[in-house]
């Protein structure tokens, strides 16, 4: 099965059980048309360590970290476009119902993550997300960056559930190198395909066994 889809399925599952169906719905569309990229990311860097890596548990950290995602990155969006500012109106009640949704895909992120070696690390990126959206205010701040920043931390997040699903702790050179290639990125996640090179699992090796490639290396 292909990564993307795995990592769909198995962010849909950990859904299955929310309710009512209208919220459900809106979950799933979300979840439809989002960019698997971290959730793959989290699966290629434990299976880059260990092709043999029990694929259930594998599967729910990369939901765990692509719910977190697409909850504060929903989050992120209501906060720029501010749907509440032109009144009670359609746009205000379908906003209500994205506040809950957002809340709902970071906090089951959360439990599937709670009993993980990353459940700290990925509370930081909550943290930091908030902290860096209200940097976001001030008149001198780097809107872009700021905003970049969800996707680096999200990578680096990913990479270390993925890593230490093997019994390997990401070193920072590798943790650098996931945010790196984040912050290759403006607007929209593209697909995974597109995000993550064709070297990603062999850099992910390479930095995990502390041999890094050099500079000058593709």
């Amino acid at each position: 099965m292909d990564n993307a889809v795995r990592a769909r399925r198995a962010a849909r599952d950990a859904l299955a059980d929310i309710e009512p169906e209208r919220l459900r719905e809106v979950l799933r569309d979300r979840l439809a048309d989002a960019s698997m990229t971290p959730s793959v990311l989290t699966l290629v860097s434990a299976t880059a360590l260990d092709a043999a890596v029990d694929a259930d548990p594998l599967a729910e950290r990369a939901a765990g970290v692509q719910l977190i995602y697409e909850g504060l990155r929903l989050t992120r969006t209501l906060a720029h476009d501010e749907p509440w500012a032109e009144g009670e109106g359609e746009a205000a009640r379908r906003a209500d119902l994205d506040i809950l949704a957002a809340d709902v895909l970071v906090s089951r992120g959360f439990y599937l993550l709670a009993r993980t070696e990353t459940a700290d690390r990925a509370v930081e990126v909550v943290r930091a997300f908030g902290r860096n959206q209200t940097r976001r205010r001030e008149a001198d701040a780097d809107r872009t960056a700021l905003d970049r920043a969800l996707e680096a931390d999200v990578f680096a997040l990913a990479v270390a559930a993925g890593t230490t699903a093997v019994d390997v702790d990401p070193g920072e050179d590798l943790l650098d190198y996931a945010a790196d290639l984040a912050r290759e990125f403006e607007g929209d996640l593209p697909p995974p395909d597109t995000a993550l090179p064709e070297t990603a699992a062999d850099r992910i090796l390479a930095l995990a066994g502390g041999d890094a490639p050099s500079a000058a290396d593709p």
